[in-house]
């Protein structure tokens, strides 16, 4: 559930976790999972759709993007800019930015684009889920993008097997000598609170992770924040777009 404290700003659960107040209602968990999918397809992969302009470096209006999800989904005719915000502050990967009325995805995209991301802070170790077939050809020739433009990396072991395990296949987890490979040219860009972004990652800084997930931490934990796939950002950006204005669900988000 998306709530506002009047002393502590936008947060996600029943009570602020500053000041344990209710705050003021914004979303249902339903409607915060289908607003927060039609944002991902549309920041990453197709603001054509909802017939928005797109810089770049990946930003659109964050104003035209409230109204053209007002438009092609009735039943969230209620939405307003301040919904789309507290969404991106409370995001726990960091996965959208808002500068000066413009909004953007921070990475997972699958267009061509400028991120102009920063390339400080990024940790000495990143990890990486592979796909036990592909593991050994990563190994020897180094590891490139595939379904998305940049190759994502996660900040910890922990992030990289959820990130493997909501991608609904086996894997195995690759540790990534970061610090080396930025001491010898290789640019790391710090995208959300979790994720890393590269163009490639040579050989030699990649290793096998000694530790690897069980077959149920392999499985995505029921309460743990779930990562868009392609798929169903598109299928979110699909789906309701002739329904009827219905009323916000549970409490009113006015």
């Amino acid at each position: 559930m998306l709530r506002e404290c009047q002393d502590h700003g936008y947060f996600r659960g029943e009570a602020c976790p500053t000041c344990a107040s209710e705050g003021k209602f914004l979303m249902n968990e339903s409607e915060l999972d289908q607003v927060g999918r039609i944002m991902a397809g549309v920041l990453r992969h197709f603001p054509e759709r909802f017939g928005l302009e797109m810089d770049r470096h990946g930003f659109v209006e964050l104003q035209s993007l409230v109204q053209a999800i007002r438009d092609r989904r009735k039943n969230l005719h209620w939405l307003r800019s301040h919904h789309i915000r507290a969404i991106a502050d409370t995001d726990p990967k960091g996965r959208y930015a808002i500068e000066e009325g413009v909004i953007r995805a921070t990475y997972g995209h699958s267009l061509e684009l400028d991120l102009d991301l920063p390339t400080d802070q990024v940790p000495d170790t990143l990890f990486y889920p592979a796909p036990p077939t592909e593991v050994e050809q990563i190994l020897e020739a180094g590891l490139k993008p595939s379904d998305r433009k940049m190759v994502h990396l996660s900040r910890s072991w922990d992030d990289a097997r959820l990130a493997g395990a909501y991608r609904g296949i086996d894997f195995q987890l690759l540790e990534i000598h970061s610090d080396n490979a930025v001491e010898e040219g290789v640019q790391i860009l710090r995208a959300g609170t979790t994720v890393f972004l590269t163009d490639f990652i040579p050989p030699e800084f990649i290793v096998l992770c000694k530790d690897q997930p069980s077959e149920e931490e392999k499985r995505p934990p029921k309460d743990a924040e779930e990562e868009p796939t392609a798929d169903r950002e598109s299928d979110a950006a699909s789906e309701g777009s002739d329904t009827e204005a219905d009323e916000p669900q549970s409490e009113p988000s006015e």
